[in-house]
């Protein structure tokens, strides 16, 4: 049997970091304290922390969650293969070089998401709780029987093709592409594909929590707004049965049998849960005299590292916007950058690439390498009338970026869809140094 609060629907609550409160059934909360002696309808109580006990109350993270079994009920673990899915980044060199990949292909044989899942690059380690995990994932089935949890990071999903229905403990996320869902760390959930064959990114961030950041001289309003982020309401499964229990831990993936569904969860209240943001709704912020502004007025979500100002993990994305700035090259510059970037496309076109950069595909700029607009769109930007506005109306460009070197992955440099000839899209940039006499 499975209840749900919502008839199968998600339902959601809305506020970035609030402390929420809801139930399936009436009366699952305990009212004024959080572990009684007897939970109410013969519930567990158990607390799911995301930071110390000890955190600043700015930033603590947990929540009560009042279930029919606790966590702690599940077989014994053991190793799990999935070999395409891991924290290998390799100790040795890394390439300078300019690197991208087209979109990865789709499976052919039955595969969920856990199974497509393809690391590409990362940095850091879980056990150093710093740096990232890069991967995307090609999937054409539902996970059956099958639940799933990290405890190195919280997953940034971005979803390319295909809607997700990620059934959570704490409630049903839907989300389409143009969307983005963050799953804390040790949370458990199964993924099913409405739509049949998905595709998208995941950013396993081994450091600290997400968070909106902070607006400066911005102001009050712009960027994404907090009340846009939707967190799941209290739905539960009530299943007994031969289930999966996949875990992450420490870089490498286990396994334990299940005699139930860990989605048990009546009624939860607290601050750490996961949620999900449309980017469709992020207000943009650009100049309107002159100059191409630093991509860090795109940013969506950062997680802050041990130097005030340089993120352990950036989220930031390039929506539909105008660009009306005068006397200026209006195209993301050519530069290089003390950070590493690795940046995919959801939807649409990218207004720094004329071609090669197809919705799926990726691409790996690391630190001071060079990189920049290829030869067509500089001809074309250098010559366009700026007495017009730019309108770039269908487009979803994101970027995970990062304080330390992303290390691609020897599957991802043998991968046969990289495009072992990126580098020429800058070959027919001309010389136009004309010196004064």
């Amino acid at each position: 049997m499975t209840a749900s609060s919502t008839s199968g629907i998600a339902g959601y609550m809305s506020g970035f970091g609030n402390e929420f409160a809801t139930e399936a059934e009436p009366g699952a909360l305990p009212v004024g304290q959080n572990s009684p002696q007897q939970v109410p309808h013969g519930l567990y109580a158990e607390q799911l922390s995301g930071t110390a006990f000890t955190a600043p109350r700015a930033e603590n993270r947990r929540s009560w969650l009042y279930r029919i079994r606790p966590a702690a009920m599940h077989g014994e673990f053991a190793p799990f293969a999935q070999p395409r899915f891991h924290d290998d980044f390799m100790q040795g060199p890394v390439t300078p070089d300019q690197l991208r990949w087209s979109p990865a292909p789709l499976p052919d044989a039955p595969t969920d998401f856990i199974d497509g899942l393809f690391t590409v690059a990362g940095n850091g380690s879980a056990a150093a709780q710093q740096g990232v995990g890069i991967h995307v994932y090609a999937a054409n089935a539902s996970m059956r029987g099958r639940f799933f949890y990290s405890a190195d990071g919280e997953l940034l999903i971005v979803p390319q093709q295909g809607r997700l229905r990620i059934a959570t403990e704490m409630g049903v996320i839907e989300a389409e592409p143009q969307e983005i869902v963050v799953l804390p760390r040790g949370v458990r959930f199964r993924v099913e594909l409405p739509d049949g064959p998905a595709r998208g990114y995941v950013c396993e961030n081994f450091g600290a929590q997400l968070r909106l950041p902070d607006l400066g001289p911005i102001g009050a309003n712009g960027l994404a707004n907090p009340r846009d982020f939707l967190a799941p309401q209290a739905a539960y499964e009530d299943e007994e049965g031969d289930f999966e229990l996949v875990a992450k831990f420490q870089g490498h993936l286990w396994r334990a049998d299940l005699g139930h569904s860990p989605l048990d969860v009546v009624g939860w209240h607290g601050n750490y849960a996961p949620y999900k943001y449309d980017l469709r709704r992020f207000n943009a912020i650009g100049s309107i005299s002159f100059d191409h502004p630093d991509p860090s007025i795109f940013l969506v979500l950062t997680s802050p590292s041990d130097t005030a100002g340089v993120g352990n993990l950036d989220l930031a994305i390039f929506p539909p916007r105008w660009l009306v700035a005068q006397h200026t090259f209006r195209p993301p510059w050519f530069h290089r950058n003390v950070a590493s970037e690795f940046m995919g496309l959801v939807h649409g076109a990218y207004d720094a690439k004329a071609e090669g950069f197809a919705p799926g595909g990726c691409s790996l700029h690391n630190c001071m390498t060079g990189h920049g607009p290829d030869a067509a769109t500089f001809e074309k930007a250098s010559h366009a009338d700026l007495s017009k506005p730019d309108v770039i109306a269908d487009t979803m460009a994101f970027m995970f970026e990062t304080r330390a070197v992303i290390r691609p992955t020897r599957q991802a440099l043998d991968a046969g869809h990289r495009q072992r000839d990126y580098q020429a899209c800058w070959a027919g940039l001309k010389k136009h140094f004309q010196p004064p006499r």
